[in-house]
């Protein structure tokens, strides 16, 4: 079976950037969300980011036509029915993403190919929810899409190889550097990853050191190119906060206790870059203190 069609489920920062990634490699694209607003908006941020690259001189005004003409916003699921891979990129909830699949598996096409981008949810739990787990795998993307490299390619429990080699060879034709590992909570990004993070807020909440003053130390002494805290704030905090929450349930290990102070800043909407406040307040691109 060759990928000709990509459906990607959900047009926000993740899904349209997956969505563009695979326009720009030469797939007719269907990208879908549940309302005409964020499909609208995603289409924006593919038509933005295109033109920085032309205007970058990365890409040709022609080839970011033909990018654009390949992409087809919906709110209407059945548009998925004849994708030949379908890459889920909705909200990090567990209901949510089972009731998507269940809804998905009976509109689209039986030889189609499921992948969900999760941070974190088991594969095989997804997986379990349609009847083609042999065909359903976990392929994780990293934001900005269009930037980053690597792609960690999940196996479920009954992933086949077939599957794996299928997706494993349409990630490296999106450019992207494809790194297979196994089904456990976090997968390895977010398991290495957020705990890290976790004890970067704790510092915060144990008066250690100021939100500024451990990124600092983070990218001065370890070399990370962003700190710490401006990195949850990048990610979503309320995205941090679910990831924390599955290696918790999933492992049953307290060192992966989400921070009390994490809690608080979700439960008062502060999510970060894209609420407009988190460890740093946003405004008009810049960060303040």
């Amino acid at each position: 079976m060759q990928v000709r069609k990509i459906g990607v489920l959900g047009a926000g920062q993740m899904g349209h950037g997956i969505a563009q990634v695979a326009a720009q490699a030469g797939h007719e694209v269907v990208l879908r969300d549940v309302e005409s607003r964020f499909v609208d908006k995603g289409l924006q941020g593919i038509q933005k980011n295109l033109a920085r690259q032309v205007e970058k001189g990365k890409l040709s005004a022609t080839d970011r036509d033909a990018a654009l003409a390949r992409v087809h916003g919906t709110t209407d699921l059945k548009a998925l029915a004849e994708c030949d891979l379908v890459v889920e990129a909705i909200v990090e909830s567990l209901d949510v993403k089972k009731k998507v699949w269940t809804e998905l598996d009976a509109i689209v096409k039986p030889s189609a190919v499921f992948a969900s981008n999760t941070s974190s949810i088991p594969i095989t739990l997804l997986a379990a929810q349609t009847k083609r787990a042999k065909q359903f795998i976990g392929m994780h993307f990293f934001n900005p899409v269009p930037v980053m490299k690597l792609v960690e390619l999940i196996r479920g429990v009954e992933t086949s190889p077939e599957t794996v080699a299928l997706v494993k060879a349409t990630g490296e034709k999106l450019g992207k550097t494809v790194v297979e590992v196994n089904d456990y909570p976090g997968f390895v990004s977010n398991r290495v990853l957020m705990p890290m993070i976790n004890e970067a807020i704790f510092c915060v909440y144990e008066g250690v050191a100021t939100p500024q003053a451990v990124d600092e130390v983070m990218k001065l002494g370890m070399n990370h190119p962003m700190g710490p805290l401006e990195l949850a704030d990048f990610i979503g905090l309320d995205t941090c906060l679910a990831i924390m929450d599955v290696l918790y349930e999933g492992f049953k290990d307290p060192k992966y206790r989400p921070c009390p102070l994490l809690v608080k800043k979700v439960q008062a909407g502060h999510f970060g870059r894209k609420s407009g406040q988190g460890f740093y307040s946003y405004g008009e691109g810049k960060i303040g203190v």
